[in-house]
């Protein structure tokens, strides 16, 4: 055998072994690694809302993300996956939150959680946690939903409730610094979480500005007690931390007492179409919130290509849902959000890489979010929107002013 074969038969070798290495990268790469609820054809996620009970207005989140989800498949779902959401109602009771939670876990086998409300979801934190459930954007803005440490498996969404506070008090400190508070708040993470980023907002001055805090329970029917009480304080200014259905009893009783304070309401109950219009739209001029998404009665997103799409979205795949609640333009969003994450495992649909990619989306845009915010998350930042800007009811509509700030 010649010098020249061997040297040809060794350059055979080589590119064959360089074709095996090739053939074996290639099939590494389109390898697939499922977690529970995941083939090749569906990937199902669970959920617990409150499509009853007190809280029943946050069911309209659930109904958006099932909406946004039907929109997803008609144009060819995820990597050829269907998204089948298993949605469960648990009428914002804890106890009914755990049930179903462990029916969705147990006996449904999907591959990630995702709870409305803060008591609801720390009933099922720990658990979902031990079980490595990935717990994906909890429509809460309880700072708690980003203990990175603690709970790994949990991530929320919402700007915190105590970024919400300080953005309040910070204005207060601006244009009334002589203020005297009264704050009603609900007896929760939700309140008690608003509350205390308002106390640090205001810092020292937190003494002698608040002159009054009453709370109440999801389980009252009244709360006129407590405002008869705040208005006896003296207060000017009325700090409303309140959801829904108690939102729309209190600005309703507040305009019956001839109470005129500032009014600050917290932007979960911020929405025209199920708090205010109930409550009077007159009742509700001058009200005071925050928000982080486009508000669909703002006529300056009229023409705006992403209410465009949101709209043509909510007219083909949620007709009976509300054209004026900002609601269903966050709720959108949120499902957005999930989208991209699972979008981003690829073909590594584990429970362990769902979770790695949702504390790992860089600079988000989605088309609802007020321009300037954008989504970022990482293995130690849980809190995916972490700015948010003021606006005023001006009796038909939320008008936005000021810049967009964070903590």
């Amino acid at each position: 055998m010649t010098t020249r074969t061997l040297n040809t038969m060794r350059r055979t070798l080589l590119a064959l072994g360089a074709c095996s290495v090739l053939v074996v990268g290639s099939a590494a790469a389109q390898s697939k690694n499922y977690g529970p609820g995941v083939t090749d054809t569906e990937i199902r996620i669970g959920q617990a809302a409150p499509y009853s009970g007190p809280a029943s207005a946050y069911g309209a989140i659930a109904k958006v993300i099932a909406a946004h989800f039907r929109k997803v498949n008609d144009e060819g779902g995820i990597n050829g996956r269907k998204l089948n959401l298993i949605s469960l109602d648990d009428a914002f009771s804890p106890p009914k939150t755990v049930e179903q939670v462990r029916r969705l876990v147990e006996s449904e086998n999907v591959l990630f959680i995702h709870t409305i409300g803060s008591p609801t979801t720390a009933a099922v934190q720990r658990y979902l946690n031990q079980k490595k459930v990935p717990h994906l954007f909890v429509s809460s803005g309880a700072t708690k939903w980003g203990d990175h440490e603690n709970f790994p498996w949990t991530i929320g969404f919402n700007a915190t409730y105590q970024t919400e506070g300080i953005v309040y008090a910070r204005y207060l400190l601006k244009e009334k610094p002589g203020a005297k508070v009264a704050v009603l708040y609900q007896n929760d993470d939700f309140g008690k979480d608003v509350l205390a980023g308002f106390r640090k907002g205001l810092g020292d001055k937190a003494r002698t500005m608040i002159v009054a805090e009453r709370s109440y329970e999801l389980t009252d029917t009244m709360i006129d007690t407590q405002l008869i009480s705040l208005q006896s304080s003296g207060a000017d200014v009325l700090v409303n931390l309140t959801t829904p259905k108690f939102a729309a009893m209190s600005i309703r009783k507040v305009a019956e007492m001839g109470w005129k304070p500032l009014h600050i309401l917290g932007n979960v109950s911020a929405s025209v179409g199920s708090v205010l219009k109930p409550a009077g739209l007159d009742n509700a001029t001058g009200i005071i919130s925050s928000a982080y998404t486009k508000d669909p009665t703002d006529p300056s997103w009229r023409n705006d290509p992403g209410m465009n799409e949101w709209r043509a979205f909510m007219k083909k795949y949620y007709p009976e849902g509300s054209l004026d609640d900002w609601i269903n333009v966050y709720s959108q969003a949120m499902a957005q959000a999930m989208v991209q994450t699972l979008k981003q495992a690829g073909n590594d649909l584990s429970r362990e890489n769902v979770m790695r990619q949702a504390a790992s989306l860089k600079d988000l845009e989605l088309p609802g979010l007020l321009p300037g915010i954008r989504i970022n998350t990482s293995r130690t930042d849980y809190y995916p929107i972490e700015q948010l800007q003021l606006t005023r009811f001006d009796g038909t509509k939320w008008v936005l002013f000021g810049d967009v700030i964070g903590q």
